[in-house]
């Protein structure tokens, strides 16, 4: 097929782009999805690789020690859970990427921020290129009252919405979403790797020069990641992922990037019928409901970024009814179960080949941390002997293909998060034991060097 000039082909799944049609995107292993469109070459962009130049000052390399630094002020978003991922609230000037599923709740977590916002005297502009002002309108009605000096905006012309904003000079800035928004200069369609690589770099020049602080909504492609160029995520500041299931209750907003604060800290969220609502104590969450002096069933604790949570860890072991065993695993590596029913049948003699093992994650979460180890063994040893764990014991611990049981990191943040919950022992591999300088009062400590000392663990037990 015969091509015109100055064009190219991308994907309209994750913008991969190329010089000729393809059936199947490299990228993202979609069928039929490349448009074609112009390329856009010869055409002014918004500072060379989007460098901020400010005119007018005479700027030369300065060593370390001559470099002045002004304590970072933040502004709070009034959402305990946000804050702690942003690193403790807003900074002037940063350009923050939130992406996510759709439907999971990114328009109505930044509509709730922005209300915040303006309820405490900050000026915000919210201006979206998916919904009407009417469809806004009736989002915002479900949420709540609105007052302020909030406004909103509809439109998909990135020149015409950065002439809004350098006349109005908000605070902070909502753009939903940046898979809408064009230049004409270009000269490609909306969506496609040099509209969004252009318009990011334009946003990116009024957030530094303006002081404002800009929230860009991301469309995420089939596999999660954010569509578009991968240095979409490296030029913006901050990159929060909203993840979650669209039929379950809570949902998690994960810091994968940030240059203000830690990486990988987590906020809970509940999504209701009049939005989003605070999970303070995700741990209390999490273990709502768990049954008492059922087998199978552990509490474990695994950490993300520096808060502990706890969860509950359920095993179901029975004798199949066919020759090849069947194995789930819902909420974690299946891989990583098959191979702890590996060491179990190898190290500790417990007999599962001719069993069906079904492990769960309750709650519905997504975890891969190496301390669930120890507690996934002692979940399927408790289901396999028919033998309850302690109610009030919480698990952690790495298991190596040895059987041993290796040490994890924050130790002592994991159990004193414990402690806060009532738990009255805690089961732990014997070198993070020996290591804790300070032990603290009120819960039993059990160190294990291997998978065979914790099972016996479940022995007094078997006779009550």
């Amino acid at each position: 097929m015969a091509r015109s000039k100055g064009t190219v082909f991308f994907c309209t799944e994750c913008g991969y782009e190329s010089s000729k049609w393809m059936g199947q995107c490299p990228g993202c292993r979609a069928w039929n999805t490349f448009a074609e469109a112009p390329s856009g070459k010869g055409t002014k962009t918004a500072g060379a690789a989007g460098i901020v130049r400010k005119s007018g000052r005479d700027e030369k390399p300065k060593r370390l020690a001559e470099i002045e630094t002004a304590k970072e002020t933040r502004v709070s978003t009034q959402m305990t859970e946000l804050d702690r991922v942003l690193g403790g609230g807003l900074v002037a000037g940063s350009l923050i990427l939130v992406g996510g599923d759709p439907g999971i709740g990114k328009s109505t977590l930044l509509l709730q921020v922005c209300r915040n916002l303006a309820e405490k005297g900050h000026k915000v502009l919210y201006i979206s290129g998916e919904e009407s002002l009417g469809q806004i309108r009736l989002r915002a009605d479900r949420l709540g009252q609105f007052s302020g000096e909030l406004l909103f905006f509809c439109e998909t012309d990135l020149d015409m919405i950065a002439g809004v904003i350098e006349e109005e000079q908000p605070e902070a800035v909502v753009i939903d979403s940046i898979q809408t928004m064009y230049r004409e200069e270009a000269g490609a369609a909306p969506g496609s790797v040099g509209q969004v690589r252009e318009s990011t770099h334009v946003l990116m020049r009024l957030a530094k020069e303006n002081n404002i602080t800009i929230f860009i909504v991301g469309h995420v492609t089939k596999e999660g990641t954010v569509a578009g160029p991968k240095m979409l995520e490296h030029m913006v500041d901050t990159v929060l992922y909203f993840e979650g299931e669209k039929n379950a209750s809570y949902r998690i907003l994960r810091s994968v990037k940030n240059r203000f604060g830690s990486t990988n800290e987590i906020g809970v969220f509940e999504m209701e019928h009049d939005g989003l609502h605070q999970v303070l104590n995700p741990s209390e969450y999490m273990l709502s409901g768990k049954p008492e002096g059922a087998s199978g069933s552990v509490t474990a604790c695994i950490m993300e970024g520096t808060r502990p949570v706890l969860l509950e860890i359920q095993a179901l072991v029975c004798r199949t009814n066919f020759g090849l065993p069947r194995r789930t695993a819902a909420g974690t590596d299946y891989n990583r179960v098959n191979l702890l029913i590996a060491v179990l049948e190898k190290r500790a003699g417990l007999r599962l080949s001719d069993c069906d093992a079904y492990v769960n994650i309750a709650g519905g979460l997504k975890v891969s941390e190496p301390s669930l180890d120890l507690g996934i063994v002692m979940a399927l040893a408790s289901s396999q002997r028919d033998v309850p764990v302690d109610d009030r014991m919480m698990i952690f611990g790495e298991v190596g293909l040895s059987g041993e049981v290796r040490a994890v990191s924050m130790a002592e943040k994991r159990i004193r998060e414990a402690g806060k919950l009532g738990f009255t022992s805690c089961m732990l591999p014997r070198v993070c034991l020996d290591r804790m300088r300070e032990r603290p009062d009120g819960i039993r400590l059990i160190g294990v060097r291997n998978v065979r000392e914790a099972i016996q663990c479940l022995q007094p037990l078997s006779g009550a």
